[in-house]
C-alpha cells in the first residue's frame, strides 16, 4: 500500500519554454505561457484523482493500490516538477502503469519519453497520435505542423481503438476521440469515488483550432476535418461529467481548488462544464469559419 499522507512541495524548474512552443496555448498572452514552468504545489481534485502538473498545463495522476495512471507529461522541462509532484504526494514514479495523452503537441507530450523512462510505464494512445509520439512531434498531419516543436521521440506507444477501455488494477477509464486541435485529439473518463460518492471525472482535449497559415478546416479536399470536429462537440454535450480537466487548466481552477475542504461540497463539481466547453468549441469554429471564408488562416486566436 502507498503511503496515503499527502505533503505539499514546491519544484524547482529550469530555463522556461522556446519561442516557439506557444503553438498550441490558448492564448498568445506572454503571461500565460510563462506560467507552463511555474511550479504548483500538487493537491487531490477528488477521490484519486490528482493534479500532479505545472501551474498553466495539466498532468493527471489517478491512483490505485494496484498502480497509477498518468495523463499527460506537459514539457520536457518539467519532467523533474511533476515527478517531485507526485512524491509529495506519497505517491512513487514506479507505481505508474500506464501513461495516457491528449494530445501530441510539446507542451502535452513532449516529456512522455522521459516520464516512460523514468516510470517504465507503457505508452498508450490513439492510431494518429501513436504517428505522431514516434515522430517527436513532426506530424504533417498536424493543423500546425512547421510551428509546432520536436521533442523526444516515443518509441512503439500501444495504439487504442477509439472508445478503447484501458484496465489498471481498479481503475477503468475510457477514451474518446476528439478530433480538432490535432487529428489525434483524445479526451479520458472514468470515475472517483469518495466514501459512496462516485463522479464522473472527464479531461478533454484543447478545442481550439490553431493552425499554421495553410491550413484550411474547411477544405473541402479534407470534409472529414469539419465532420470530425463537430463529432467532438456533440460528444462533449453527451458526455456525463461531474469534473471537467483539461490539459490547459480553465479560468478558475485555482481558485475554485482552493475551496476543496473535506466534508463539504467539492466546489470543482460543475455537471454543466462539458456542455458549456461544447459551446465553447461552437463558437470557435463559427469564429473559424468566418476567418477562413475572409481568406485567412493563422494559430493567432481570432
Amino acid at each position: 500500500m502507498k503511503r496515503k499522507t499527502i505533503v505539499w512541495a514546491i519544484a524547482l524548474v529550469g530555463a522556461g519554454v522556446g519561442a516557439n512552443a506557444n503553438a498550441s496555448a490558448p492564448s498568445n498572452d506572454p503571461d500565460a505561457r510563462a506560467t507552463w514552468t511555474q511550479p504548483q504545489k500538487p493537491f487531490r481534485i477528488y477521490g484519486n484523482t490528482y493534479y500532479v502538473g505545472s501551474r498553466g498545463l495539466s498532468a493527471i495522476l489517478i491512483t490505485s493500490a494496484d498502480g497509477d495512471v498518468l495523463i499527460d507529461s506537459t514539457l520536457p522541462e518539467n519532467v523533474a516538477m511533476i515527478e517531485s509532484n507526485i512524491r509529495a504526494l506519497g505517491f512513487r514514479v514506479h507505481d505508474i502503469k500506464l501513461i495516457l495523452n491528449s494530445h501530441t503537441h510539446i507542451d502535452h507530450a513532449g516529456g512522455i519519453a522521459a516520464l516512460a523512462r523514468d516510470s517504465g510505464a507503457p505508452v498508450a494512445v490513439s492510431a494518429k497520435s501513436a504517428t505522431a509520439l514516434e515522430r517527436g512531434g513532426d506530424d504533417p498531419a498536424d493543423p500546425q505542423h512547421g510551428m509546432a516543436p520536436t521533442y523526444a521521440k516515443v518509441p512503439h506507444p500501444r495504439v487504442l481503438a477509439n472508445d478503447a477501455i484501458v484496465h489498471v488494477g481498479a481503475l477503468v477509464l475510457q477514451m474518446h476521440a476528439m478530433p480538432g486541435h490535432t487529428p489525434g485529439s483524445t479526451g479520458w473518463s472514468w470515475r472517483s469515488c469518495e466514501g459512496n460518492r462516485c463522479l464522473a471525472m472527464v479531461y478533454a482535449d484543447s478545442i481550439t483550432l490553431l493552425s499554421n497559415h495553410s491550413y484550411r478546416y474547411a477544405d473541402p479536399a479534407h470534409p472529414d476535418r469539419l465532420a470530425a470536429y463537430r463529432r467532438t462537440l456533440a460528444m462533449l454535450s453527451a458526455l456525463p461529467c461531474d469534473i471537467l480537466l483539461t490539459p490547459h487548466p480553465r479560468p478558475g481552477f485555482f481558485r475554485k481548488a482552493q475551496g476543496i475542504t473535506a466534508g463539504k461540497s467539492n466546489p470543482l463539481i460543475d455537471t454543466q462544464a462539458c456542455k458549456a466547453y461544447a459551446l465553447e468549441g461552437q463558437r470557435e469554429l463559427e469564429d473559424r469559419m468566418r476567418m477562413e471564408a475572409a481568406g485567412s488562416s493563422s494559430m493567432q486566436h481570432p
